[in-house]
């Protein structure tokens, strides 16, 4: 049996009894399309029969309009959260859409015959639940992955007996490279009796719920053909084209799906639309399940096969990889393309093949391109195997309403040309362009902005902003863009939300504004609101900001929430909004954050990050808007804080570095606090996490202070071996985040207090450690810090 289904001899004929005639393929197939064409020039159907949900088939003519150029795919969703899809895509080579090609030029009728997508979908999702439901009580899906290992294990079986390297390079040597007249068809029926004699015995004992469906699709398209047969249609002017594995069950001696049977399968409410796909999509991932690695290679393939010499597929396709080498500048020569050509050939007759397959073709180029490296040639290898093409669809085919807001959008503002799979950096100035005369262009990069916040926020995943130089932080954006088929179904899946992209972004941002219960979030509602220029939901979060502000009382919510206004208040105006009418709910937040700080400081370690940060921002706040808010109470309540021994000490070295770097402590009051805070008397935990969170800020301010790193020094030189210990899990984390520069600043200062010269210490830092500075250190490294 093995022998046989590895040779797949056509001895036994297709049947032919039933009048019409089935047309097995592989659904991302050139050989299958050339075949296919061959088959239907000789039948001349009436009507050609596509395995496809049905439901769409008024979308076929649609896919063979002008304009419409693939990789192209019919996308199913249910129109209700959650939402789920089901994909059918097609290449220019996929037999399916040579079929719509063929049918749509000789003015024959192309329909689809599988299961309706309301059915397809709702039995997607009753297996997915019921998997669900059954995975802590039953076998199913680990049986169900059983199932799966033991038809790839059969695969990798058939690929052994062939001594190829895979089961991708066997079908392509039996089944692509055949040219002979009907030897595909007959292949895949044989193919496809004999693999499903193989697995049904496993398929109903290991996956019984994909049998079922199965039986269940197939009996529907039985049911189709012999509708196509009561609506007049000849059986011998009819032609079925299917999937390889059901090509054999396309026989009206088995059952066709009943009226009663088909009243009760599940049903669920969908819609149908078309969309671009990409080859790299392709590559990674079928709606069939069926995988084309290297979609931009049989592209190629399929060209070649058009122009009736397949011979020329080797040169092509080294000539291809050597064109992108000599793009990013490593050249090949001549001589090294015809070595390439007669390696593969030679690859091929070991196999008693005429051609050679793709795995020959990759093996031929990193050994004569690649030089035996396949690093050097991995780029053009990836170009030429899979691509970057993205399929188009033109203006008034079938798509959703947002689909066509979201397509005249990026035409009307310049970015459909960023619709590529290769990522793209777009810099973004939103000031105002003065050298334009209109203002649709004066304004260009705004509106730009504006639509690419608008996609984040619907969680279109086209664009993803970077950050960039904070002087450049108020009116410059970078955005990297890349089209994906995953950002085309995410734009489907929000038409649910609305019509048009500005309608789904008010839908999802007035959601959020329901859920919101905290003053941080609310404040950065308002600050979307403002990116996406939605002005009248920029109203309702302000109001919802305030009616939590009223009872606010945390204070690192409180103080993100100060800065977010903060910031939306000093760059509005680039974005064109009017934002004087949050002063007062920043006078209100920033206040509450103030009286707040040092009731909020007398927390753990684990707490005293969030503050820190809290801290970072309402200072900012008080230097930004210092005549709109008290900045006078703030650094009163920062000298509190910085001045008490009942707080966390980190929070309060953190709040004397502010003051230190402010000018706002004398010279002695400084060598006063820092002689207390570092002093035998102290706990060590308390004196080193102190100088932690001193050493936060601005390191100039402390570098330029010789007393405090004196009083270090007499610090440390204090302490015994036990307290030494303990002080290095503060001051090794404070230490760790100084730049090497720093490092070496500090350590020569501390040569001159030891008398040595910064030149000697600063030199000694650059030796080697000796054996006993590294025994020190393991010693260190070893000691163990969990009882601290």
């Amino acid at each position: 049996m093995e022998k046989s289904v590895l040779r797949v001899f056509g001895d036994e004929q297709v049947d032919t009894s039933q009048g019409f005639h089935v047309f097995g393929i592989r659904h991302l197939s050139p050989a299958g399309a050339h075949h296919l064409l061959a088959f239907l020039e000789e039948i001349q159907p009436t009507i050609v029969l596509i395995e496809g949900p049905s439901d769409a088939s008024h979308l076929i003519r649609e896919l063979t309009s002008l304009g419409v150029v693939p990789p192209i795919a019919i996308l199913a969703y249910t129109d209700g959260l959650p939402v789920r899809t089901l994909l059918y895509p097609y290449a220019n080579y996929s037999p399916e859409y040579q079929a719509f090609v063929w049918a749509s030029q000789n003015q024959a009728q192309a329909a689809f015959i599988d299961l309706p997508s309301v059915h397809a979908l709702a039995l997607y999702e009753q297996r997915h639940l019921k998997r669900i439901a059954t995975d802590s009580q039953s076998q199913e899906p680990e049986d169900f992955t059983m199932y799966a290992t033991e038809q790839s294990t059969l695969y990798q079986r058939i690929a052994e007996l062939s001594e190829e390297p895979d089961y991708e390079a066997y079908w392509e040597r039996h089944f692509e490279h055949n040219l002979n007249p009907d030897a595909y068809r007959q292949s895949i029926h044989q193919f496809s009796k004999q693999m499903r004699e193989l697995t049904s015995s496993q398929e109903l004992l290991l996956a019984p719920q994909e049998a079922a469906y199965n039986e269940i699709r197939e009996s529907y398209m039985r049911r189709k053909i012999q509708d196509a047969i009561a609506d007049g249609h000849t059986p011998d002017k009819i032609v079925v084209v299917t999937g390889a594995h059901h090509a054999s069950a396309m026989n009206l001696q088995a059952p066709a799906m009943t009226d009663a049977e088909l009243k009760v399968l599940p049903k669920t409410t969908t819609k149908l639309t078309l969309m671009p796909y990409s080859f790299y999509k392709l590559s990674s991932h079928s709606g069939y399940g069926a995988g084309n690695q290297a979609p931009a290679y049989y592209e190629l393939f399929w060209q070649c096969l058009q122009s009736g010499d397949l011979n020329k597929l080797p040169a092509l396709y080294f000539s291809q990889v050597a064109a992108h080498l000599r793009a990013h500048g490593t050249y090949r020569s001549t001589a090294s393309l015809i070595e390439a050509v007669r390696l593969a050939e030679a690859l091929a007759s070991m196999h008693d093949g005429n051609l050679p397959t793709w795995k020959d073709l990759r093996d031929a180029a990193i050994v004569c391109l690649g030089n035996g490296e396949l690093s050097t040639i991995a780029e053009a290898l990836a170009r030429t195997d899979v691509g970057t093409a993205i399929g188009r669809l033109p203006e008034g085919v079938s798509q959703t309403p947002i689909q066509d807001d979201l397509n005249r959008e990026l035409k009307r503002l310049k970015l459909d040309k960023y619709k590529t799979a290769v990522a793209t950096t777009l810099e973004l100035d939103l000031r105002e362009n003065r050298r334009v005369k209109s203002e649709e262009a004066a304004y260009m990069h705004l509106k730009r902005s504006i639509l690419l916040q608008r996609l984040e926020l619907l969680g279109i995943q086209f664009a993803r902003k970077e950050r960039v130089h904070q002087d450049s932080a108020s009116w410059a954006e970078n955005w990297v863009l890349r089209w994906t088929p995953e950002s085309e179904i995410q734009a489907v899946e929000s038409t649910l939300k609305g019509e048009t992209i500005e309608l789904a972004a008010a839908f999802v941002l007035k959601e959020k504004l329901e859920t919101c219960a905290d003053i941080a979030e609310a404040s950065r509602m308002i600050r979307i609101a403002c990116d996406c220029h939605l002005t009248e939901l920029m109203d309702q979060a302000i109001t919802t900001l305030q009616g939590l502000a009223v009872d606010a009382g945390n204070f690192e919510q409180i103080a993100v929430a100060a800065y977010e206004l903060s910031v939306l208040i000093r760059y509005g105006s680039i974005r064109r909004i009017e934002t004087e009418s949050l002063v007062p709910l920043l006078q209100q937040l920033f206040l509450r954050g103030t009286l707040l700080l040092v009731d909020a400081a007398g927390c753990n370690d684990d707490a005293a990050g969030g503050m820190v940060r809290g801290i970072q921002s309402l200072h900012t706040v008080a230097q930004e808007h210092y005549n709109q808010v008290d900045e006078g109470l703030w650094f009163n309540k920062l000298q509190d804080l910085a001045s008490r021994d009942d707080r966390n000490a980190k929070l309060s070295g953190f709040a004397f570095a502010i003051l230190l770097e402010r000018n706002e402590i004398a010279d002695e009051q400084v060598e006063r606090e820092v002689s207390r805070r570092l002093s035998p008397g102290i706990p060590v935990d308390l004196g080193a996490g102190w100088f932690e969170g001193m050493s936060m800020r601005n390191r100039y301010a402390l570098l330029s202070r010789v007393t405090l790193w004196q009083q270090l020094d007499a610090y440390i030189g204090s302490l015994q071996k036990d307290a030494f210990h303990r002080s290095l899990v503060f001051l090794r984390r404070s230490f760790s985040s100084f730049e090497p520069r720093e490092k070496a600043a500090v350590a020569e200062m501390i040569g001159d207090i030891w008398g040595v010269g910064a030149d000697t210490a600063g030199a000694a830092l650059q030796q080697p450690l000796s054996e006993e500075e590294k025994e020190k250190l393991d010693e260190l490294n070893e000691f163990d810090f969990g009882d601290l």
